[in-house]
């Protein structure tokens, strides 16, 4: 097996179970090792850290696996780290309202690069590393014998599995194909989810929680749901007894989804709009036009993949902050996030407070939200606490 040999100094964060090595942090490899390979890495002087899975093409490195010196990365390893993950959802499993959830949240489940998704009787899975790629057969089949879906579909995050020079690649991996579109419950709503085409792995399962929370600020109000895709927030407000709701995405096709997704709970006779178009524009519109509503809900998708990207995203984030506050009566509520790793939960506070200012509005932050408990966030990997939640009220 070869050897990552660290640079003075840089073992620290290694040694504190963050489970990324940055190729800067590396001085030398020492023995023969194709990418994708396992490694042992070691400290300047000698000293057994970790081992991972190699990859040169990415600027990270080696994803750490194991920090025990006698761990083997085997069958009995996967399986146990799997069990592990899925053990952590129990509760969620035993909940006949909810039949979808993160079963394997990559670094934070301790499997840097996996992720797995139930839906109904499917799975959803991506490979985003080549490290975990290496060892899918493995993993599908493991899978398949612990939990025995119907089927088991690969999606593909593009960006990602670029960086980590893998190929474009999607399909069912085992089992039956699962149908162009399948039915879920979440909290006793009912969704139908586009796991193949649709947004992440075809429903955004990391707002479960926050979706039941905003519900107490929306009986009897009207509610703008921005970035709506396929309905999620509309869906729990009307179920609590929202005013009108206004839904705006620049997809069609998700609109067309998010006006099943309210017929599958009743809800077709609603006088609510479903308009199609850039959000940030159809806003614009309405400010001008002067309408108001009683809540905002703002659920963009990520403005910023990286660190270079931040500046950027941080005028898009203000831009359409200040927009919501112009639309909301006093006594409103905003409720604001972003998923964009790059922007950390202060950092967003101060966009919204930025906003707030050029706004002309006083605001209070009433709550703070974050990503359900299937997406844990790992203490050594803070970056796995990537999705912020400010809900404001107006004075």
């Amino acid at each position: 097996m070869a050897t990552v040999i660290l640079k003075k100094g840089r073992a620290r964060p290694v040694l504190q179970h963050h489970p990324w090595v940055f190729s800067g942090a590396i001085a030398r490899i020492e023995g023969e090792a194709q990418d994708g390979d396992i490694v042992v890495v070691r400290d300047a002087g000698g000293n057994f850290l970790a081992r991972g899975t190699l990859n040169r093409h990415s600027q990270i490195t080696v994803r750490l696996l194991s920090w025990d010196q006698d761990e083997a990365i085997d069958l009995t390893f996967w399986r146990a780290r799997l069990a592990q993950a899925i053990a952590g959802r129990r509760a969620l499993s035993d909940d006949a309202g909810t039949t979808a959830y993160r079963l394997v949240n990559a670094e934070a489940d301790l499997l840097p690069g996996l992720i797995v998704d139930r839906y109904a009787d499917f799975l959803v899975v991506q490979f985003l590393t080549l490290g975990m790629d290496m060892h899918k057969h493995e993993i599908v089949s493991l899978l398949a014998e612990m939990l025995q879906p119907r089927g088991i579909y690969e999606r593909c995050d593009e960006e990602m599995r670029a960086k980590e020079g893998l190929p474009t690649q999607e399909g069912c991996l085992w089992g039956e194909e699962p149908p162009d579109l399948l039915q879920i419950s979440e909290n006793g709503l009912r969704f139908w989810v586009d796991i193949k085409r649709g947004q992440k792995t075809g429903f955004y399962l990391d707002q479960r929680e926050n979706r039941r929370r905003v519900q107490v600020y929306c009986p009897q109000r009207t509610v703008l749901n921005a970035f709506a895709y396929s309905g999620g927030f509309a869906v729990y407000a009307a179920a609590v007894g929202a005013g009108r709701i206004t839904n705006v995405d620049s997809s069609a096709e998700a609109l067309d989804l998010a006006r099943r997704n309210m017929a599958l709970n009743g809800f077709d006779s609603r006088d609510d709009e479903y308009v199609p178009g850039d959000v940030f524009q159809v806003l614009r519109h309405y400010r001008d036009q002067g309408r108001c509503f009683d809540v905002v809900v703002l659920d963009p998708p990520k403005f910023a993949h990286t660190q270079a990207q931040v500046q950027r995203a941080a005028r898009g984030y203000k831009d359409v902050n200040l927009l919501a506050l112009q639309l909301l009566r006093p006594g409103g509520v905003l409720v604001t996030f972003s998923c964009s790793g790059a922007i950390s939960a202060d950092l967003f506070q101060k966009i919204v407070f930025g906003a707030s200012v050029d706004a002309g509005r006083d605001v209070q932050i009433i709550e703070r939200l974050s990503q359900g408990p299937d997406h844990p966030v790992l203490l050594s990997f803070p970056e796995s606490q990537y999705l912020k939640g400010l809900v404001c009220r107006v004075l």
